[in-house]
């Protein structure tokens, strides 16, 4: 058994029932090859061109692949994503809501979409402030996108624990089957704290190329 091979079956025993995306922004197709050929179907990428560089072409022998766009997304690739991802997990700013909306009645493809909630309130990060999810969330409605869940990442260096609490009772409150939180090192913490889905990469590949 390869050691991607054997981090993925170690990781799917500790998820659970929650969904165990592959981080696989960085590392070569070689890598997400094995991933793949271990049963993995689901992976996350940061980049739009990046993706495309690695899954049409994959895609062709594993057609079930679910890809998820985990990386903040620029307005003008909005249709791009639409048309390459099946979830794209960052809509942070209305802007980008109209965008995706335009995307989405040009392709006719409808990816899920989740909003990014910026959870620590914290000025360098993208993202929906808590306490403005729900106003956003029906502004997306009203422009015709289906929004399905959250996605967070908790400030850097303090316990995530309060900060994926808080999401989770969000998710609850707005009634959104899917919630994304929790990374290699904190994946554990997340799954306890009522996370639908963990993005994983550098428990799965290793390091970053």
């Amino acid at each position: 058994m390869s050691s991607i091979a054997a981090n993925l079956a170690a990781l799917r025993a500790r998820a659970g029932n929650a969904t165990l995306i592959a981080v696989s922004k960085t590392h070569g197709i070689t890598a997400v090859r094995e991933a793949l050929a271990a049963g993995q179907r689901v992976f996350g990428e940061n980049r739009v061109q990046e993706a495309q560089g690695k899954f049409p072409d994959l895609r062709r022998t594993y057609p079930d692949i679910e890809l998820h766009l985990i990386g903040t997304l620029q307005s003008n690739k909005a249709q791009a994503a639409v048309a390459l991802f099946d979830v794209i997990q960052t809509l942070d700013r209305p802007a980008l809501a109209e965008a995706l909306a335009q995307a989405i009645q040009k392709t006719g493809r409808r990816p899920r979409i989740y909003i990014e909630v910026n959870i620590g309130n914290e000025p360098q990060k993208a993202g929906i402030a808590p306490d403005q999810t729900e106003s956003f969330l029906a502004s997306c409605r009203q422009i015709g996108l289906q929004i399905s869940g959250l996605m967070c990442i908790p400030p850097q260096g303090q316990d995530p624990t309060p900060y994926f609490l808080r999401t989770h009772e969000l998710q609850e409150r707005l009634a959104l089957p899917h919630l994304s939180m929790g990374m290699s090192q904190d994946f554990k913490i997340a799954l306890a704290c009522g996370a639908t889905e963990i993005r994983i990469g550098t428990a799965i590949f290793g390091a970053r190329e």
